[in-house]
């Protein structure tokens, strides 16, 4: 177990520094937007990356406070009154959660299209890019990590970059493009062919040059300075007292509320679809190509909801930003979340005030760097290729995210991915062919009721005084409503004087339903 730990530490450690880096922020911005204690998001941070991390069977996914969940934790808080109830509330649905993964519920993820997933991902790096461009120009007045399209300030993802762009910080501003610079050169061929150079994660080194760069401001160009709100803003604790004050107990006394049982299931089943998306999306991006068993997936994300809310901390899922950082700074195995959990339990205990001198503008940049890669014109290129069938489930994935939410929009996409698949169906079901007065009406496939009048159609234009062949043999299900509209046409055939012929399978029992046309005789004419 040791040695499996720190097989691929080389790739591992740098890359938990970028998920460290990138996941901070966001841990505060999720508990801010959530009307949460601002701990309560480091917390489970910590969890989401050290318990999580361990128990998963994922190599690359990382999980922690999500976005999300936002909505539902601030109107659980609300109805619940009180933050230590609600912590019961995390507890529950970790226990929900477990009882998913053991009947086995994880089998949801792998119905949702190809397309959708990778829509999914394409939506999110525009997200990024939209939502972190006000704090990369230093605009920050929303929290970090929020993903909905209308805003808690009423404004939305759109005039939030109008308003930013008639206030940039100049100071910010330089910051961000230093930190965007720093990250563009580590990608290029001189800085990759340096092991020295690889081994030090860029997103750190821009970081560093962020907060140097503040400081030669706070020095000498004072109006350039960042300071308040443009920093991170990491709660700090002088002793181990005030450290351990930071964390809070669930008020079990709350045990017969009905309403903290609803506010837990919410919180479970919303959770776990998250986690679900967030697996299918992490293996997508896998170079590997592992899959990740999705029911031990389960137990796990509820293992570390149950601790996060015995320690006071904010539900957790499996991230898919996250995730994308962890995967595009070179991430090989599971070390790399863990290890990212436990620098952030690290920092907030030993330097909370070094992090606080950090500013988000670099941190913007960084996560402009992740949602470039993740929405490459590249990628709408490729499903455009594949033809209408997968581009417009992906592209309507993209959009219906960019302008609700994550899962409103992901719900969107497969009802229209499900659209797709039953029209693709639909038309390659059946297939008709003809030569001469000769016909031949073939079921390729399972022929479902939705095929019946195309089938019903193809069957009423076969012409009179002719032969037709219905051959049925790749059909290994055939529904009633199919079966019932050959056995009509079969007892009417001979009145447009058609000879059919049945080719089947004694051996389907599907194929024993249909009359076999031998006694009818044709007329003559």
């Amino acid at each position: 177990m040791i040695k499996s730990f720190f097989r691929n530490i080389g790739a591992d450690a740098p890359a938990a520094v970028v998920v460290f880096l990138v996941a901070l922020p966001l841990c505060l911005g999720i508990a801010l937007g959530s009307n949460a204690p601002l701990f309560s998001g480091i917390i489970a941070g910590i969890i989401g990356g050290v318990v999580v991390g361990l128990l998963s069977g994922s190599n690359l996914s990382v999980s922690g406070p999500a976005a999300g969940l936002t909505v539902i934790v601030a109107a659980g808080i609300t109805r619940l009154e009180s933050y230590e109830i609600f912590l019961l509330a995390v507890v529950l649905a970790g226990f929900f959660q477990l009882l998913f993964g053991f009947i086995k519920a994880g089998v949801i993820g792998d119905f949702i299209p190809n397309a959708v997933i990778k829509g999914m991902l394409a939506a999110i790096g525009l997200i990024l890019i939209l939502k972190q461009f006000p704090h990369f120009i230093g605009y920050d007045s929303d929290f970090e990590g929020d993903e909905s399209f209308v805003q808690p300030d009423h404004a939305n993802t759109f005039s939030e970059i109008l308003y930013a762009l008639q206030r940039i910080e100049i100071g910010a501003l330089i910051i961000g493009l230093v930190a965007m610079g720093i990250l563009i050169l580590w990608e290029t061929r001189f800085f990759k062919s340096h092991k020295i150079l690889q081994l030090i994660p860029g997103a750190l080194v821009a970081v560093f040059a962020g907060a140097i760069l503040n400081q030669v401001f706070i020095s000498s160009q004072p109006m350039m300075a960042l300071k308040g709100k443009h920093l991170v803003s990491l709660p700090a604790a002088d002793n181990l007292n005030t450290f351990l004050s930071f964390f809070t107990i669930p008020d079990f006394t709350a045990i017969s509320n009905p309403v903290v049982w609803t506010t837990a299931l919410s919180i479970a089943v919303v959770a776990s679809l998250e986690t679900l998306l967030g697996i299918e999306a992490a293996d997508k991006i896998d170079p590997y190509r592992r899959v990740t068993p999705t029911n031990q997936e389960l137990k796990a994300q509820g293992a570390g909801n149950i601790l996060s809310g015995l320690l006071g901390g904010l539900p957790v899922t499996s991230v898919i930003v996250r995730s994308s950082a962890n995967v595009s700074a070179g991430a090989k195995s599971k070390s790399a979340a863990v290890l990212h959990g436990l620098f952030l339990l690290a920092a907030v205990a030993l330097v909370p005030g070094w992090l606080n001198q950090i500013p988000l503008s670099a941190l913007a940049a960084i996560l402009l760097f992740v949602g470039y890669k993740l929405t490459k014109i590249s990628i709408f290129k490729e499903f455009f290729s594949k033809g209408l069938d997968q581009f417009i489930p992906f592209v309507v994935t993209v959009l219906a995210i960019l302008f609700t939410d994550l899962l409103e929009g992901i719900l969107i996409g497969i009802l229209v991915g499900i659209f797709f698949m039953l029209r693709s169906n639909f038309h390659s079901a059946l297939l008709v062919m003809n030569t001469g007065n000769n016909y031949l009406v073939r079921l390729r496939k399972d022929v479902s009721f939705l095929n019946k009048a195309n089938l019903k159609k193809a069957l009423e234009n076969i012409p009179e005084n002719t032969s037709l062949i219905i051959d049925v043999n790749a059909a290994e299900f055939i529904d009633l409503d199919i079966v019932d509209t050959i056995n009509e046409f079969l007892m009417h055939a001979h009145l447009k004087n058609i000879h059919v012929e049945i080719e089947r399978s004694d051996c389907k029992p599907a194929h024993a339903r249909l009359i076999l046309p031998a006694t009818i005789q044709p007329l003559t004419k």
